[in-house]
């Protein structure tokens, strides 16, 4: 049995071109224009998410907890009197960042909760 015409010589060379072409094509699309990742980037994208989520859930507590305490209106005067970089640290030496079962505060709600008592506070 002879091979078919379109499978001899350069026409073979050709067609395993235009399937290499294709995958190519393929996967360049796939990963840029239609949404697939690779597992690593899936997984590095939850734990931002988690970690977002956790911030945005401990605030509020970070902001209640500084606004109840004896002493809010030297706290919020000592807050607005330092730098806006060096807020953070304030929140966490003053532990309204700190929550049960931890020993140190948690620096993301430390920052979100000096950016928000900066803006809610008179």
């Amino acid at each position: 049995m002879e091979c078919p015409e379109m499978l001899k010589g350069d026409s073979l060379t050709r067609i395993f071109q235009g399937a290499l072409f294709g995958c190519i094509a393929t996967a360049f699309i796939g990963f840029n224009y239609v949404g697939w990742t690779l597992g690593s980037k899936a997984e590095k994208m939850a734990a931002d998410n988690v970690l977002t989520a956790i911030t945005a859930a401990l605030t509020p507590i970070c902001i209640e907890k500084f606004q109840s305490s004896a002493d809010v209106k030297e706290n919020i005067v000592k807050l607005k009197a330092i730098e806006s970089w060096k807020q953070d640290k304030f929140i966490e030496e003053g532990g309204w960042a700190t929550f049960a079962g931890n020993d140190k505060a948690n620096l993301l709600v430390a920052n979100a909760c000096a950016r928000s008592l900066n803006y809610t506070t008179k």
